[in-house]
């Protein structure tokens, strides 16, 4: 844990986040600032920059939640795909790695790397959305489980 980061804050519980899945090696949850709603962020719990820094051992379970969540957003939210990104420290606005999963929809005005954000409208939709993702991911497990 880096004492200055705010997403180590949001780790240990110091900051409130809207956190939309947690596993033993990392925690997601909506970014405050959305490209649309849904936008959620992905983050090892341990207190690593970048992509080139998180050792080769937890990629495998990283990027495991990673897809377990673009599923769950795309099925919450009733999108057409997702966007997921990664920078990595060049706009970089938290020095944390960090993974952008966004849902997207045809024609719906995110062009290259352009990204309008725009908060949510309110306390109530952003609870909407972090608990229709969680009942998706709660959904998706339970498929998994049948297969």
């Amino acid at each position: 844990m880096a004492k200055e980061c705010i997403f180590c804050k949001i780790i240990s519980g110091e900051i409130a986040a809207n956190v939309v899945l947690e596993e033993q090696h990392a925690i997601a949850f909506l970014d405050h600032r959305p490209l649309f709603p849904g936008h959620s962020l992905l983050i090892p719990k341990e207190h690593i920059e970048t992509l080139l820094e998180l050792p080769e051992k937890d990629l495998a379970p990283f990027f495991s939640s990673a897809q377990r969540l673009a599923a769950a957003i795309q099925l919450a939210l009733q999108a057409e795909g997702t966007f997921v990104a990664i920078n990595n420290r060049v706009s970089q606005s938290v020095p944390h790695l960090h993974v952008h999963i966004v849902p997207r929809r045809r024609k719906d005005g995110l062009k290259g790397f352009f990204w309008p954000r725009h908060k949510y409208r309110s306390e109530e939709e952003i609870l909407t959305v972090e608990n229709a993702i969680r009942a998706a991911l709660t959904e998706l497990q339970a498929r998994a489980k049948e297969i």
